[in-house]
């Protein structure tokens, strides 16, 4: 059973579906387990999910990527079902997280295995760091990235839900930061809304900070293998049609898409479009 469920979230149907679907594995770390899911057969692909989310960031991808591959999709830790991230020695706040990631998908694969890599918003930053760092990383997808270090398009009006005086006013609160950063369609989406709550109150880890300034960018330069650039046209934390193709073009091997009618969870609003781009992308198949 999810925490999420745990807190008082009633989960929708179809994120009761898919837990029930996909095989839950609890991995052992340096500080605690991390609770891995892995659906499918074939060779490892690995989705990270994005900051205050959870694997569900990846509801509508994972059945379709698995009809060829392996999919694995922790709860990174600090997140769901997983434990909470060491403190930092040092001055990168991410390293623990990455240190405690990378020990348990070297448990989950193998620490020899290649594996293709993909990441959404914060995922998208700790997939091209832990990219940067793991051996066997073939290709790499970042979905609406963090650490591309331009500004954002607009200011963002978001609702400090953690005071919420009762339920029914925290989820009205989630339901206005999910439309104003998650969704460009705001017609009502209670599924995506129970994804958000769950996710966002089992949430420990805060990644704004590691979030800020150009860390995806220098991973990329430190990677060097194949990645592609995926962003949604209605995205409110990059100018897409400005930022994709200058990250593109900084180096080798790299391809960019700007998914039309789709905001800051491309995998979520564009999945169709997104599933059959990350399939070709990881096939090594020309992309539409």
């Amino acid at each position: 059973m999810m925490s999420g469920q745990l807190a008082g979230v009633a989960a929708h149907p179809e994120i009761t579906r898919l837990d029930t679907l996909v095989e839950h594995i609890d991995i052992p770390g340096p500080a605690g387990t991390v609770r891995w899911h892995r659906h499918g057969q074939g060779d490892p692909l690995v989705l990270l999910h994005g900051g205050h989310g959870s694997w569900l960031h990846w509801l509508r991808n994972i059945e379709a990527l698995a009809q060829h591959r392996t999919v694995w999709v922790p709860d990174m830790p600090g997140y769901l079902d997983s434990a909470d991230v060491p403190a930092p020695s040092g001055a990168d706040d991410l390293e623990p997280l990455l240190q405690v990631l990378q020990a348990t998908l070297d448990q989950a694969v193998g620490h020899d295995t290649a594996i293709d890599l993909a990441g959404f918003s914060f995922g998208g930053l700790v997939a091209s760091r832990l990219a940067a760092r793991r051996a066997g990383v073939r290709r790499l997808a970042l979905l609406g990235s963090g650490g591309h270090g331009t500004p954002r398009p607009r200011v963002l009006d978001m609702r400090q839900w953690r005071h919420a005086e009762s339920p029914e006013q925290r989820r009205d609160m989630l339901r206005h930061n999910l439309n104003q950063l998650m969704l460009y369609r705001h017609a009502p989406d209670e599924l995506a809304l129970d994804v958000h709550e769950i996710s966002c109150v089992a949430t420990r880890f805060r990644s704004r900070t590691a979030s800020q300034g150009d860390g995806m960018v220098q991973a990329l330069r430190r990677y060097g293998g194949p990645t592609l650039l995926i962003w949604g046209e209605h995205d409110v934390t990059a100018a897409a049609h400005q930022v994709a193709p200058a990250i593109a073009a900084d180096g080798p091997g790299r391809q960019w898409r700007v998914v039309p009618q789709a905001g800051h969870w491309v995998q979520y609003e564009g999945a169709p479009m997104v599933n059959e781009l990350l399939a070709r992308w990881f096939d090594g198949q020309p992309l539409p």
